[in-house]
């Protein structure tokens, strides 16, 4: 049983890395920030989760499950909202191609406030 776990949390360690190198390929291969954005995160954190489980189950501990469930927690919490302000942030600066996006919800935002004292 034990040789079984062990391989299990071989292919997941390998699964995981291999999740986090397509991410860093995606961030050197994608042209503008949404499609590095999108690299960054998901494959990413997917990669980080399958990786910590494979250490859970390597290790064989409670203690181990109960010290990365809070870890995996917070990069479940964190990646998705630095991604969405780092987005949002260069789609004011204007670093993203506006043609390329199919929704644009911010576009009423980008237009300047009314002079203040009327």
């Amino acid at each position: 049983m034990n040789e079984i776990l062990d391989i299990v949390a071989l292919v997941l360690i390998l699964i995981g890395a291999l999740l986090c190198v397509t991410a860093a390929i995606g961030l050197l291969r994608f042209h503008d920030v949404p499609t590095r954005l999108h690299a960054a995160t998901k494959p990413q954190v997917l990669g980080f989760i399958l990786i910590c489980l494979a250490v859970v189950i390597g290790l064989r501990s409670w203690q181990a499950a109960a010290f990365l469930l809070p870890v995996i927690l917070i990069q479940l919490a964190t990646a998705p909202l630095s991604a969405h302000m780092v987005g949002r942030q260069a789609y004011r600066n204007g670093t993203v191609d506006e043609q390329s996006l199919v929704v644009d919800e911010l576009a009423e935002s980008k237009q300047t406030p009314p002079a203040a004292g009327g």
